[in-house]
């Protein structure tokens, strides 16, 4: 089938940018990469990850780490694993 629909969306610009770059290094184009995702929903019939609206705990801990706030800094994996006592 030839491919003769075009959808449009208005994006941020600096979002755009930054998936662009990310979409290069995965050889994909952006339209070959909304077409994925289109494939996804159509073989999935929805959505192909989890949409979830947080929780209180969550909405929390992303306004206090939107803040700087309670941070833990780990210098590399290993010191991550340390502090979270694994």
């Amino acid at each position: 089938m030839a491919k003769t629909a075009i959808i449009r969306a208005k994006i941020d610009p600096t979002l755009k940018e930054e998936v662009e770059d990310i979409l290069d290094k995965l050889g994909l184009s952006t339209t070959e990469a909304v077409n994925l995702f289109l494939h996804q929903i159509k073989l999935r019939k929805g959505i192909p990850f989890d949409i979830k609206i947080p929780n209180k705990t969550t909405l929390k801990t992303f306004k206090e780490t939107d803040n700087g706030k309670n941070l833990i800094r780990c210098e590399d994996a290993e010191d991550m694993f340390k502090k979270l006592g694994i």
